[in-house]
């Protein structure tokens, strides 16, 4: 059986505002409101649907993105000149710096909702236990 992720809603204060935040910083497109969702597709064909929902119902949660060592260029320079504070750590408590995990590299920061975000350039290894920002 092939099994994949092929949606996921994330909670948002203004769906638009979290689509476009996060498609302008990946490099990625919003696609086409549909019903109570703002899309946002990645290249492996998961769609990241925004939902509006009150902001006291947000509950805050983790994304991860791997991307390929030029886009981690292109992604930092648009967080940078957007002022977007990050961190090397997900508790941020690195703020500015760039973490160099798994022979990679990688940085966090938050969305608009609160939501933790993360980039990183190499995948953790299979054993690897999940860390709440």
């Amino acid at each position: 059986m092939s099994v994949e992720l092929n949606h996921t809603i994330i909670h948002a204060r203004d769906n638009r505002e979290s689509a476009e935040f996060l498609a302008h910083i990946l490099g990625l497109e919003v696609g086409t409101e549909w019903g109570p969702f703002i899309p946002v597709s990645t290249s492996n064909g998961v769609t990241l649907d925004f939902a509006t929902i009150p902001a006291e119902s947000i509950v805050m949660q983790h994304y991860a993105f791997l991307i390929s060592d030029g886009e981690f260029n292109d992604t930092l320079d648009r967080i940078q000149a957007a002022g977007i504070r990050y961190y090397a750590d997900p508790h941020l408590n690195q703020p500015g710096e760039i973490n160099r995990n798994h022979g990679g590299r990688g940085v966090y920061f938050m969305d608009p909702a609160g939501h933790g975000m993360e980039i990183i350039t190499r995948p953790y290894g299979s054993h690897h236990q999940p860390t709440a920002v």
